[in-house]
């Protein structure tokens, strides 16, 4: 759930050399080696492409750094229909050519030992950020967007929604054998809201992507998403990841059997004895049920996690059999 190990003390020795995330992000060889990080020490059985959700941005008009210690800014941030319309469709070739160079070379060195990752925002999280000019606690300018002058978003929603699907293409083309789509902000939406501002951008993507790519699994994550649980599987998608706020067992049931689970240990459950780590490994694995089920924590690993424990668990996971 984390794509570098920020954990890592090899990640950590890297961010000394090159402390702006945008040139970790950016620079070919950077991207290869520390998505490689984790995979060379555990050997896990996916390998996630390093980089960003805003990644994209750039390339759409809209200038953004990641700055340590704040997070995400939004240089300039969109309120008006004229904001939105200088907003550029997304030529993922054009923009990011070391996302598809880095996850072609990422291929190679896995060797299929591992199934390679690429991963997108999803349109409202995205549109989220680039209204609020950042992370956010209540959300107020998106909402003001939405319930005052719902035109406006919606037009944006769609720009992100036809570029993510362009990227989703162009990340399996590259060599992404799976994609994952993060809507971490969706959860802050009524489900009335959902259903309008977040549920059909995410459809129209899936629907999209299946035309050209039906064999690519599309696995979506919303942290915090219990409220929301039925309506995911409306998106389309392969697989639903779950946080660990939600009983896995409750929520197989709630998604029905059609739709494939990941998740959802909670990554604080790493700070525990081997012991209590493997207990909970197993609780969740059983209340999954036997197939379709993706073990993994139910959000990013959290910095500071001792390694020894990362690698209990993996040993543990890859010990078990139905």
């Amino acid at each position: 759930m984390r794509q570098a190990g920020r954990y890592m003390k090899s990640y950590q020795a890297i961010c000394e050399k090159y402390p702006s995330f945008r040139e970790r992000s950016e620079n070919v060889d950077l991207v290869v080696e520390i998505s490689l990080q984790p995979w060379q020490v555990f050997r896990p059985d996916g390998v996630i492409l390093f980089s960003d959700i805003l990644t994209p941005l750039s390339g759409m008009n809209i200038p953004f750094d990641i700055v340590k210690g704040k997070g995400p800014v939004i240089f300039d941030p969109l309120s008006t229909a004229a904001d939105v319309e200088k907003v550029r469709e997304f030529i993922p070739e054009e923009s990011v050519p070391y996302v598809g160079e880095a996850l072609t070379i990422l291929r190679k060195e896995v060797n299929n030992e591992a199934a390679v990752l690429g991963f997108v925002g999803a349109p409202f999280t995205l549109a989220s950020y680039v209204v609020e000019g950042g992370s956010s606690k209540h959300f107020t300018k998106i909402k003001r967007l939405a319930f005052s002058q719902p035109k406006i978003l919606h037009a944006l929603l769609q720009k992100f929604a036809t570029s993510m699907a362009k990227y989703i293409r162009y990340q399996a083309d590259k060599g992404a054998q799976a994609v994952q789509i993060f809507d971490s902000w969706a959860t802050e939406l009524s489900p009335v809201d959902f259903e309008e501002f977040s549920l059909p951008y995410l459809r129209l993507i899936v629907d999209s992507v299946k035309q050209t790519h039906p064999e690519l699994p599309l696995i979506l994550y919303a942290s915090g998403s219990g409220g929301l649980l039925e309506r995911l599987p409306l998106t389309g998608v392969d697989v639903i990841s779950l946080d660990w706020t939600v009983d896995m067992a409750e929520g197989r049931r709630r998604l029905g059997p059609d739709v494939a689970v990941q998740g959802n240990v909670d990554p604080g459950v790493l700070f525990g004895s081997k012991e209590f780590i493997t207990n909970r490994i197993n609780d969740t694995v059983r209340k999954a049920g036997k197939g379709k089920h993706i073990l993994n924590l139910g959000h990013g690993i959290i910095v500071g996690t001792p390694e020894e424990n990362v690698a209990h668990f993996f040993e543990v996971a890859k010990g078990l059999r139905y």
